[in-house]
């Protein structure tokens, strides 16, 4: 893994796991159960596998990356890469090594794989339902404090899009900013995208509308995108009519998978989605031995 942020994740989370139990062992981590009754010198060779149908992978290279760091010698070697489909036992990767250190890092592998499994898995749902308009899927800042970085990469194995990373890399004006910018006029949308360039004017602007009023007068200032919140595939239809040639539309707000395909339909360019990261869920993940 490249990412300083999900290096540093991986490090907290054997941590919370692991944390040497009695200082004077010479275990860089302490699994207290394998200590106590695995030989030290016994291999085990292994594998990790999805029960159920339709599992969209992720997190095969962050499941290697949990078994590196709790033993760099465990040799993995990864059959689907992230973003295949597997189907019900077939192996995701294979594991080779010191049986303690397999047992240390189990959890920790199978928990980030789980949950980034079920992410990908719902936004490959969404991908397929909305395929025939082209509309991008976008994740949001909806997710697990500290697990941002596995959750929105989980979103792209899916075949989603990332929205902003963090609220550094974008200037997105919700209703919360709106009522606290001059009473949030509604007819003065634009003045705030004018007030967002200038005081950020290499970010990209983005403007939430709730009505067909609101998208008019912040395109006075063309924005690069307007997000259409909680507005009826109707209004949606009329509003990006209004934003051709000028700015991208998202809409927003709840969209479940059986209503994908219609708000898709309204020609939106992006539907965005907290329930990727805040409600997938998990797969049901298996660790198991193949020789010992």
């Amino acid at each position: 893994m490249k990412s300083a942020r999900a290096r540093a994740a991986v490090r907290f989370a054997l941590d919370e796991d692991l944390a040497s139990a009695v200082d004077a062992l010479s275990e860089p981590w302490c699994d207290a159960t394998s200590l106590a009754l695995v030989d030290p010198a016994a291999k085990a060779t292994g594998e990790i596998y999805a029960k159920g149908t339709g599992c969209v992978v992720a997190g095969a290279t962050v499941a290697r990356a949990v078994m590196k760091a709790v033993d760099p010698r465990i040799q993995v070697r990864i059959l689907k890469p992230d973003g295949s489909v597997v189907k019900p036992r077939e192996p995701i990767l294979v594991f080779k090594g010191r049986a303690q250190s397999i047992l240390a890092a189990e959890r920790t592998a199978l928990n980030f794989m789980q949950r980034m499994c079920a992410t990908a898995t719902l936004t490959r749902k969404f991908v397929d339902a909305t395929k025939r308009w082209g509309t991008l899927i976008l994740d949001t800042r909806k997710t697990t404090p500290g697990l941002r970085v596995f959750e929105k990469y989980a979103v792209t194995c899916g075949g989603g899009t990332n929205h902003r990373m963090g609220m550094y890399d974008r200037v997105l004006m919700k209703d919360n900013h709106r009522r606290l910018w001059k009473g949030g006029d509604p007819d003065e949308l634009d003045q705030a995208v004018v007030a967002a360039r200038k005081a950020f004017p290499k970010l990209a602007v983005e403007v939430e509308v709730e009505s067909l009023r609101e998208c008019a007068s912040a395109l006075k200032a063309k924005p690069e995108w307007i997000m259409l919140d909680n507005m009826s595939c109707a209004d949606m239809k009329k509003c990006v009519k209004m934003c051709k040639g000028i700015s991208k539309t998202e809409a927003s707000g709840g969209i479940t998978l059986d209503r994908a395909r219609e708000v898709a339909a309204t020609g939106v360019t992006a539907i965005s989605l907290g329930c990727l990261t805040h409600s997938a869920g998990s797969v049901d993940l298996s660790l198991e031995w193949k020789a010992v």
